[in-house]
């Protein structure tokens, strides 16, 4: 179980995040959305203990993930809007690197490339360098880095962006199966495919959770509506 106890942040005085909770269970994933410059990239900085809150827990499986942050980190995938590959590299020799970097035992290490290569659908391209591959591609990779080591907590940030129906359709095909093992967060800007993928969205807007919609069994232009009026009608 993954939890989140009332973050709050501050950035140069004004308050980012106000009284963010929510849980996420084993195998569950959910979308995080709002307009631009609310908060989503920060929330999710904050679950990677990459920026401090100023009030509020992080809770693992029970455990406080900020006050424990190296074991959490452990569990932990997270992949931010921006990733810079090392392009000359080729796909596996990337991989092998950022597992070597991961602290991953060097007997496990094939085995955890292989694993992350297949789900990512990268297999195909792993002995080719990166500077070479499309855009969609690359993102992918970047997933299987995020990936290596089967974490328990997912973090994807703005994942379909810039990507195409096709590509879309191939990144959801690969949450929707790091879920069966992680806790996943995403967050994104294209309702309806996110619909398709995760089992609800929560709507950040003013720095606070406004709403929650549930997507299971409910019609994709329903749920587009009742997300948007969560938003003011505004869109993001």
């Amino acid at each position: 179980m993954f939890e989140v106890r009332n973050i709050a942040f501050t950035y140069r005085g004004s308050p980012v995040l106000r009284d963010v909770s929510f849980v996420v269970s084993p195998g569950e994933a959910i979308s995080v959305v709002g307009p631009n410059g609310t908060g989503k990239t920060t929330l999710l900085k904050v679950l990677a203990t990459l920026a401090v809150p100023d009030a509020g827990l992080v809770l693992s499986d029970g455990r406080n993930a900020l006050a424990n942050a190296d074991e959490y980190r452990r569990q932990l995938g997270y992949l931010p809007e921006k990733v810079a590959l090392y392009e000359d590299m080729t796909v596996k020799e990337y991989l092998v690197y950022r597992a070597r970097l991961k602290g991953e035992p060097a007997k496990r290490i094939r085995r955890r490339v292989g694993e992350a290569a297949e789900l990512c659908r990268v297999s195909d391209v792993l002995r080719r360098p990166i500077r070479w591959l499309s855009n969609g591609v690359k993102k992918r990779v970047a997933l299987a880095d995020a990936l290596l080591l089967r974490p328990r907590v997912l973090l994807l940030d703005d994942f379909l962006a810039g990507l195409d129906a096709a590509m879309r359709d191939a990144a959801g095909e690969v949450l929707s199966n790091a879920a069966a093992f992680s806790s996943v967060i995403v967050t994104g800007h294209e309702i309806d495919d996110l619909a398709r993928w995760t089992t609800r969205f929560l709507v950040l807007n003013g720095g606070v959770i406004a709403s929650t919609v549930d997507t299971a069994g409910a019609d994709r232009s329903d749920v587009r509506a009742r997300v948007e009026a969560a938003l003011g009608g505004g869109g993001q």
